[in-house]
C-alpha cells in the first residue's frame, strides 16, 4: 500500500511542478492543464517507472492475496454443506 500512495504523491508533485513551470513562462486555462499533463505523463514515465513496478507488483500482490483467501473460504463452505 506504501509504494502505490508514493507513486500517487510522485505523480501529482511531477504534474504540479510541471503546471508551475509551463505557469512561469505563460501557459494558462486548458492550454496549461493539458500540457503539464503530457508532459508530466511523459516525465513520470521514464523517471517512475521503478516505483510503478514495484506499485504494480503490490497490487498485484494484494489481488492474489485476496482471490486465495476468498477461494480457501468458498471451499471451506462447500466442504460444510456436503
Amino acid at each position: 500500500m506504501r509504494s502505490v500512495l508514493f507513486y500517487t504523491a510522485a505523480r501529482l508533485g511531477v504534474f504540479l511542478a510541471t503546471a508551475a513551470l509551463l505557469a512561469l513562462f505563460g501557459a494558462r486555462g486548458v492550454l496549461l492543464l493539458l500540457m503539464a499533463l503530457l508532459i508530466s505523463g511523459i516525465i513520470s514515465f521514464v523517471l517512475l517507472s521503478g516505483q510503478r513496478d514495484a506499485m504494480s507488483s503490490a497490487v498485484t500482490t494484494g489481488f492474489q492475496a485476496r482471490r486465495k483467501k476468498f477461494e480457501q473460504a468458498r471451499t471451506k463452505e462447500d466442504g460444510q454443506r456436503g
